[in-house]
């Protein structure tokens, strides 16, 4: 019978602490402190390989996941083609608190882990390789980077309001880049009623030269007709026009930021076979598809369309005690918030009328069986990851017939 080699590392920042077990319920010395350097690395590789010469057979390692601290050793683990299971805090947590003895240290961590491996059934993380990890990084930082432009935007609206709040609905998008600038330019009453109708054309079309020299005449009339409904005619608060000012300045560097990051996402995401497929899906278009895939990583790693559905964390959680059993059950929130955010979204466009004809009858089926809205749209993430998990795994488009 071949031993299952295993070694527990409990991850902090610039350190872990690892403990080895050789099979269930045989573990090898004492926990050992690992660096997050180039030597405690190797070290590290060399402990690893009396393990695995002792074992005869290569270890998994099992950590948890800590943010971007685990990132020296995952990126080492890859490098060196071993096998590794990254658990959610949350199920790590659980299975320490089962202990009776009340002890907190690193190495207690460590021990507690390797345990944990033998207790549950783990798939490990295959090698992504670096295309998929990159795809991933640029995504998770797209949505990072949108959460704050969200919040510059509101700050930004709320400034307006105490400026110039009948600007809005002079450009069909408030954000576009010539818009900003005049108001950028012209950020009261009296510097725009200032200006003649004919100059004031002039600017906007040497701001936006693709659009036609009527277009400009056009918008600087309802410019100066805003001007006119403006109740500030005067700012009393120079305070407000220089925070103006930079919330337009932080807004353009904003969008060519996410603008860089988009491209970048798309370029990477070409060099991937199923991008396009997955875009046959109605309802999930090219920055959904990228953070789809890099957060699935290989679909290999699943052997069931339910693993898939437990990883993005839209699976029921179960409630039942003796002769209780829970009739409202909530989904388990255990997996990939990215994943399960993209595909809330996904599904939204998808049930639209220029959606997919196949989830829109499925949630009005659900809507009809008497389902809430919100519990109708998880039945539909649902089964928007069975589909996906058909497309990836058949490699091949989705048909979408009713």
């Amino acid at each position: 019978m071949t031993n299952t080699p295993v070694i527990g590392l409990d991850v902090a920042k610039g350190e872990s602490q690892g403990q080895a077990f050789l099979d269930k319920g045989k573990p090898h010395g004492k926990s050992v402190r690992i660096l997050h350097t180039r030597d405690g690395l190797d070290a590290f590789h060399l402990f690893l390989q009396e393990i695995e010469a002792l074992a005869k057979q290569q270890p998994t390692v099992i950590l948890e996941s800590t943010g971007h601290y685990h990132a020296p050793i995952v990126q080492f683990l890859e490098q060196h083609h071993y096998a590794y299971i990254m658990v959610n805090p949350l199920i790590s947590h659980q299975a320490k608190k089962s202990s009776l003895r009340k002890v907190k240290t690193d190495a207690v961590d460590a021990y507690c882990l390797a345990e944990l491996f033998y207790k549950e059934d783990f798939e490990p993380h295959k090698k992504r390789g670096l295309l998929l990890l990159n795809l991933r990084n640029l995504t998770r930082q797209h949505a990072a980077i949108t959460g704050l432009f969200v919040q510059i935007k509101l700050q930004f609206h709320a400034i307006l309001d105490q400026v110039f709040p009948e600007y809005r609905g002079v450009f069909g998008d408030l954000y576009s880049h010539v818009s900003l600038e005049i108001l950028q330019s012209f950020p009261t009453s009296a510097q725009v009623l200032a200006l003649d109708e004919e100059t004031l054309a002039e600017k906007i079309v040497s701001l936006c030269k693709s659009r036609s020299p009527r277009w400009a005449r056009e918008r600087a009339q309802k410019i100066r007709e805003a001007a006119l409904r403006n109740p500030f005619a005067h700012t009393r608060f120079e305070s407000h026009l220089f925070s103006l000012d930079m919330y337009i300045r932080m807004i353009l560097e904003y969008k060519e930021h996410l603008s860089a990051l988009e491209k970048q996402i798309d370029a990477l995401a070409q060099d991937i076979e199923e991008y396009q497929m997955i875009q046959s899906i109605p309802g999930i278009g090219g920055k959904i598809a990228a953070t789809i895939l890099s957060e699935i990583g290989e679909i290999d790693r699943f052997h069931h369309p339910k693993k898939l559905v437990a990883f993005a964390g839209v699976d029921p959680s179960v409630h039942s005690s003796g002769k209780f059993t829970a009739t409202v059950n909530h989904i388990t929130k255990r997996g990939s918030s990215r994943l399960r955010h993209t595909l809330y979204v996904a599904v939204l466009c998808g049930i639209r009328t220029s959606g997919s004809k196949k989830l829109r009858a499925y949630y009005d089926q659900k809507r009809e069986e008497g389902k809430v809205f919100k519990v109708a749209i998880i039945a539909c993430v649902n089964k928007l990851v069975h589909w996906i998990y058909a497309v990836l795994k058949r490699k091949e488009a989705f048909v979408d017939v009713v």
